[in-house]
């Protein structure tokens, strides 16, 4: 099995992003496209919007990715 592109993970970010913008209100959409799905870009924003550690913006990340998989 080979990993996803690069291409393919994008195309599935933009499916995401309106179960992010859900788990993560305070993010626009435009804040969540640019992040990509990259977890730690997701992770930093949340930690900035929300004001909670980055050990917590990641574990969030790290939950919602696991849920959306």
């Amino acid at each position: 099995m080979s990993l996803p592109s690069v291409e393919e993970l994008k195309g599935k970010w933009k499916q995401q992003v309106g179960s992010a913008k859900v788990a993560w209100g305070k993010l626009t959409e435009d804040e969540l496209l640019e992040s990509e799905g990259h977890a730690e870009k997701l992770a930093g924003l949340v930690k900035e919007r929300y004001a909670i550690t980055h050990a917590e913006a990641e574990k969030q990340v790290k939950s919602f990715f696991d849920k959306t998989r």
